[in-house]
């Protein structure tokens, strides 16, 4: 069996919000079901601006006591203001994890075990994704031993994987939970109620109107920034993401109009990304197709 890979994810802060309230408050407020999540579960969220755009994406835990929010760390400390700003007279307590207190990613090999207090689950976004431990990273080193791989190595991994994350791929407020395939990753539920931004969201799915989303690139030379336009024939088509180096290729993410990008995919079109020329695919785990080409404006 292959040795696992790990990295303490230093870029991510945790969010506790524990009371007797708090399952309540989080369900009627996020994207994802908080109801049907069971002890040690976890599932991918958003909390939406009215609008319906990402405001902020992170995983939650269910742990002892209440939920721990996996947030990126610059803008945790904002998230637990919005997160108090709409508390109101709730019996909900929220409170930044204190320091020593870490996300560490487990990928490529068998899971690692956790116990105490520390959580161990099973990336909710995909299981290929690997495993996500929480608690005192001097305890989680302890456990995993080895060499921490780095930011770098687990940012590659979730690329090739297909995977966006918000800040990473995609600036806040800017697009919907369906471009960010939050609803393809299991971050959406729309069975439950109602929560901020979800007519719009709901009206995108029951409609069938999405027409961006994230996809995977690839070149064979290193892909440019974040925010790069990529065209096609000279027009744009989609803007690139976060991008790693992989052996002889080089992999990232992009946000494409799927109609402009079939069309051209279909006209034997160049892709270009800064100079670069790039191959698009949906990732093998999408539930969403290329559209049938013809109307792309």
């Amino acid at each position: 069996m292959p040795s696992p890979s790990f990295a303490h994810l230093t870029d991510r802060a945790l969010i506790r919000a524990g009371g007797p309230e708090a399952q309540h408050f989080l369900q009627n407020l996020v994207t994802a079901d908080i109801d049907g999540l069971e002890p040690g579960g976890a599932t991918a969220a958003a909390l939406l601006t009215p609008q319906g755009k990402i405001l902020f994406d992170f995983l939650v835990y269910k742990v002892d006591g209440g939920y721990l929010l996996d947030a990126p760390a610059v803008a945790a400390p904002d998230l637990l203001k919005r997160l108090t700003f709409y508390r109101l007279r709730a019996k909900v307590e929220l409170e930044m994890c204190e320091d020593g207190i870490g996300v560490v990613a487990v990928w490529g090999g068998p899971m690692a075990a956790a116990s105490g207090p520390l959580t161990s689950v099973t990336d909710p976004r995909l299981e290929a994704m690997g495993q996500r431990l929480t608690g005192a990273v001097a305890d989680l080193a302890a456990i995993l031993g080895g060499v921490d791989a780095g930011l770098a190595a687990y940012h590659a991994h979730r690329i090739r994987l297909g995977v966006p994350e918000g800040l990473q791929d995609y600036d806040y407020s800017d697009i919907f939970p369906h471009d960010a395939d939050l609803d393809q990753l299991g971050g959406v539920s729309f069975a439950k109620g109602c929560y901020v931004g979800q007519e719009v969201v709901s009206r995108v799915h029951h409609r069938g109107t999405a027409r961006k989303r994230f996809v995977q690139v690839e070149g064979a030379a290193a892909l440019p920034a974040k925010g790069t336009d990529i065209t096609a024939g000279g027009k744009s088509v989609g803007v690139l993401g976060s991008s790693a180096p992989g052996g002889d290729t080089f992999a990232g993410l992009a946000l494409v109009r799927l109609d402009k990008v079939a069309l051209a995919k279909e006209n034997g079109t160049l892709l270009d990304c800064g100079g670069v020329e790039i191959q698009i695919r949906l990732p093998d785990w999408a539930g969403f197709s290329w559209p049938e080409t013809g109307t792309a404006d």
